[in-house]
């Protein structure tokens, strides 16, 4: 008798009778797979319940106690900067990233310090001890408190969980855990979400501390159902060129911090070092009178950092005009263009244009409207921005200036940084004092910010 099937989305982990092109759930294209049924037992009482065991009482909110909630450190300070001030004690931590960013090596890194007060229990279903302990080498990390296995199966282990009781559990990784009870391949959708709610039921039942690796594909999410992503309390990407030698931790998910937080890492040779003041990094390198390039800050949670955009603004060869942005929002891009040639005064409407932010940043906020259409005129005016400028503002659609948040600490930042002159939006709420050395020089509209930036006309 040929089994029965079932479809799943891939993003959403919607299950479907039949196969269809998108899915009726979330919406997605071409992420129905199709996969065995599982056996299900109508009926079934809760062991608890059949135990004839009492029922768990619902607990009024003012009972409740937040002194449970037990913070540690991890050993690296740009991580818990982003987890929120550490990590918490009988959490589920996803940290997902594409192959060979150095997941593996951040989870083996923070073993050195977690050993000192806790076990560490390391579970790799990619590497054998033998290649673990090559690499714990070359990290430095030598402790008799960190046991390593090399496992797939997931009920061998949480066998050596029950076994070994450790503290922090680090799974490496997800998609390689499979459950004999399911005929299904290692992972796919319902072995991922059925791992995935094993080691959260362990993470809450027995109060430890969980990390999970996870692969992404190819549109840059992690790979597997996207209700995987729910059912963590934390999703940490690790983003960055594996060409280039710095990485970019962040949160998209945090049940107990901010989401809007970054750390900074350097790879080398003997593992990932702590990058403190990221605006240094991301400015290294800086071309000097070139056209094209402006400065700006923006605010990574509580932290100001300095990144560097550029632009190429070139005549169109055919009869459409590119625009290709790197890690700035293209419509909000195509947006300043428009800006720029109706208000601005420059007819970059048929060339093409390009923008592109150094250091692998993604530019989310209007703070840094104002640099990148500085960074376009100055590219199609041929007239380099001043190596001691920095411009920061939101542009409107009439091309006005607006003021943006935490100007003061922006402030502060490009003043320790040694840029003496500052482009700032001249409506803004409140007082503003420039620190000693530091020239802000006040615009209403961009052809003023042009104007003083360049010394063109706008």
């Amino acid at each position: 008798m040929k089994q029965k099937t079932l479809f799943y989305c891939t993003s959403c982990g919607n299950e479907t009778a039949k196969w269809a092109g998108k899915c009726p759930a979330c919406g997605a294209w071409n992420t129905i797979v199709e996969q065995p049924e599982q056996p299900r037992t109508a009926g079934k009482i809760p062991p608890s319940r059949s135990a004839g065991g009492p029922r768990r009482r619902a607990c009024p909110v003012t009972e409740l106690r937040t002194d449970e909630e037990i913070r540690f450190p991890t050993g690296m300070g740009e991580l818990d900067r982003v987890l929120g001030g550490g990590a918490v004690k009988g959490s589920l931590v996803l940290v997902g990233g594409a192959p060979g960013i150095g997941k593996s090596t951040l989870m083996l890194q923070i073993c050195d310090q977690l050993c000192k007060s806790s076990r560490v229990l390391y579970v790799s279903g990619e590497e054998s001890e033998h290649q673990l302990k090559l690499r714990a080498k070359r990290l430095h990390v030598d402790s008799p408190n960190l046991l390593v296995l090399s496992e797939t199966s997931l009920g061998e282990v949480l066998e050596a969980v029950t076994a070994e009781a450790p503290e922090v559990l680090i799974v490496d990784s997800i998609q390689t855990l499979w459950n004999e009870a399911l005929d299904s391949p290692a992972g796919s959708v319902s072995q991922v979400k059925d791992c995935a709610m094993a080691l959260m039921q362990v993470a809450k039942g027995r109060g430890i501390t969980v990390f999970v690796i996870g692969h992404v594909n190819k549109e840059g999410s992690i790979a597997g159902p996207k209700v995987l992503e729910h059912m963590v309390d934390c999703v940490l990407y690790f983003e960055g060129d594996q060409h280039a030698a710095h990485r970019i931790l962040r949160a998209a998910k945090n049940r107990f911090g901010a989401t809007n937080e970054i750390g900074v890492f350097e790879m080398r040779d003997s593992g990932l070092v702590e990058v403190e003041n990221p605006s240094e990094l991301l400015l290294s390198g800086r071309p000097e009178d070139a056209p094209g390039t402006c400065v700006t800050c923006v605010m990574e949670g509580a932290r100001p950092v300095l990144a560097e955009i550029q632009a190429l603004v070139v005549s169109t060869a055919g009869s459409n005009p590119r625009r290709t942005s790197n890690g700035f929002d293209y419509n909000r891009f195509a947006m300043l263009l428009a800006v720029l040639d109706k208000r601005g005064g420059l007819k970059v409407s048929a060339c093409d244009a390009y923008l592109n932010i150094i250091g692998g940043l993604w530019l989310d906020e209007p703070a840094a409207d104002l640099a990148a259409v500085i960074a376009l005129a100055s590219s199609y005016l041929d007239r380099p921005v001043p190596g001691d400028l920095v411009a920061v503002g939101e542009v409107g659609l009439t091309g006005e200036l607006r003021s943006v948040s935490h100007l003061e600490q922006r402030i502060s930042e490009i003043h320790r940084l040694g840029f003496r002159r500052c482009v700032v939006p001249r409506r803004r709420t409140g007082a503003l004092t420039a620190p000693p050395g530091l020239d802000l020089i006040p615009a209403g509209n961009i052809g003023e910010a042009i104007r003083a930036a360049l010394g063109a006309r706008g």
